[in-house]
């Protein structure tokens, strides 16, 4: 995600807790048993394998966003959150959302210009309002295990 050179100041991958590996499992080992009902274990084997490596593969794309706060050689600040990129200096304040106030943040206060990224096994967000007369983005709201210190990698004004 960072460029040769860049300082990475924080970093995140936002993987899937342990026991939706182990629920996966347990769905597979069901899957594949149906399969071998009145059949041949052959069935059982297909369907288990080709159950796994769906379950894997959707699991492991659910882990694939990571986080990242990045200072450039010419000493710019950047969010990296996923594919998308944000220059720090866009940012006028940001916030840490608590769990307490999660739901809100999401539902009925949610802009539908935002950009979201939103991982709901992750109890907090960070919320960083843009100042930029070009975007139409009022702000930006994303999942992070740590958003306090996201937030002052950033070194912006925080709320």
């Amino acid at each position: 995600m960072p460029a040769h050179g860049d300082n990475v100041l924080y970093s995140e991958r936002q993987r899937v807790p342990l026991t939706w590996w182990f629920f996966a499992a347990g769905v597979v080992f069901i899957i594949a048993w149906q399969a071998q009902m009145g059949r041949s274990v052959w069935y059982a084997v297909g369907a288990g394998v080709f159950a796994g490596l769906f379950a894997a593969w959707m699991l492991l794309k659910f882990s694939a966003t990571e986080i990242a706060v990045v200072q450039r050689a010419d000493g710019q600040r950047w969010l990296h959150a996923g594919e998308a990129k944000l220059p720090a200096e866009l940012i006028s304040r940001s916030l840490v959302i608590p769990p307490t106030a999660k739901q809100a943040a999401m539902g009925r206060q949610l802009d539908p210009a935002a950009f979201v990224i939103h991982k709901g096994w992750i109890p907090t967000m960070a919320m960083m309002v843009l100042d930029d007369p070009e975007d139409p983005t009022p702000y930006w709201l994303i999942s992070s295990k740590e958003p306090q210190a996201l937030l002052e990698a950033l070194d912006r004004p925080i709320y």
